[in-house]
């Protein structure tokens, strides 16, 4: 599943740079499927949507860092385990219960971001 911030972070930025997908937005920032990955052209959302790799979404969070599960894959094909949570000094990023999938389900979202 998916990882997610919760309202203790302390926005100290340390998560943001360790994402392997660049699924951490600051909070209050639009995000793209394109930013920090190989996709240009249609892309289709966990929701079923599809969006143009390049579009502008609104944020997930105002206040705190979000991470957007479109992009998240928990580190898998990149580290053993999601580096936001391994360098979050609050402990709060931890798992999505809404998005729910598995190893391999998340090895494939890697491969479509990472072509």
């Amino acid at each position: 599943m998916a990882i997610k911030i919760t309202d203790e972070c302390i926005n100290c930025g340390a998560c943001e740079p360790e994402c392997p997908n660049n699924a951490i937005y600051e909070g209050g920032v639009e995000w793209a499927i394109a930013d920090g990955t190989s996709i240009k052209g249609a892309y289709t959302l966990m929701d079923g949507k599809t969006t143009d790799a390049g579009e502008r979404h609104a944020p997930r969070a105002v206040d705190v860092y979000y991470i957007t599960p479109d992009k998240c894959t928990e580190c898998q094909g990149f580290h053993d385990e999601p580096q936001c949570a391994a360098v979050c000094p609050v402990d709060c990023c931890v798992p999505d219960e809404m998005y729910r999938e598995t190893v391999e389900e998340l090895l494939s979202k890697k491969d479509k971001l990472h072509l």
